[in-house]
């Protein structure tokens, strides 16, 4: 295990809880009907046909490559942007790390913060036809900001900001995206085994949201605190033969 590891792991988590958050996992289906073109009824059938599964195959992956590069983009500017300030690496990262926290206290509920109550999103209301669409509406959805999974990304990005290399930033938001990307594909693949799932975990998206929250404020302690880089020492030093 190496010195990024930790970190790393934490990016394809911190996907996964997006996917599971209240303003994402809901919109599933329609995401899917939208993208795809296709009905509800369709991508519902527990044996859909070989074309169905097709087509909803390579819209979801336009979709998913999409926000993608939106979010690998954003996060290889982060880490230029804080190499270019490593002279005061210190102050951003203990002010990167009171903003996650911050953040984290938001998910859970603890401390409303207003500027992300509101939810602010690009809507694209007549989707353009073909792959070429799928891929247009996955830029919108990463550039899009709603209050659940603005928090988590911008909380990734603060720690790519942290990161020496440009190539660390970019590691770190695409397994950001994957964590994000392969639940969604997986539940385009089989919508309806989805919906029976999605019908009896709804219960526990708060617990999930909280869950989310302290996450981020955890891992705004160990930014702030400098036991993240710590961390990833002792697991290198630990694991250093796998």
């Amino acid at each position: 295990m190496h010195t990024q590891d930790v970190t790393y792991a934490g990016a394809f988590v911190a996907g996964l809880l997006s996917f599971l958050s209240p303003c994402v996992l809901p919109l599933i289906p329609s995401y899917i009907t939208y993208i795809t073109g296709l009905s509800f009824a369709d991508l519902q059938e527990q044996h859909p046909s070989h074309l169905v599964r097709r087509k909803t195959f390579l819209h979801s992956i336009c979709f998913i490559i999409g926000f993608t590069a939106v979010f690998v983009l954003l996060g290889a500017s982060a880490t230029m942007i804080g190499s270019l300030l490593q002279q005061h690496a210190a102050a951003i990262r203990k002010i990167g790390g009171l903003l996650i926290f911050l953040f984290g206290a938001h998910v859970t509920g603890l401390v409303p913060l207003r500027l992300l109550l509101g939810e602010k999103r690009i809507s694209v209301r007549n989707k353009p036809a073909g792959y070429a669409g799928s891929f247009l509406v996955g830029l919108v959805f990463a550039a899009g900001w709603t209050p659940c999974i603005g928090p988590i990304l911008a909380s990734i990005l603060m720690v790519a900001a942290n990161e020496a290399r440009v190539a660390q930033g970019i590691i770190l938001l695409l397994l950001y995206s994957l964590g994000l990307g392969i639940p969604f594909l997986l539940s385009s693949l089989a919508l309806h085994q989805f919906l029976s799932l999605f019908n009896r975990f709804k219960r526990f998206i708060r617990l999930f949201e909280i869950i989310t929250g302290v996450f981020l404020m955890l891992i705004g302690i160990l930014l702030f605190s400098n036991w993240l880089s710590r961390l990833s020492g002792y697991a290198s030093y630990l694991f250093g033969g796998v």
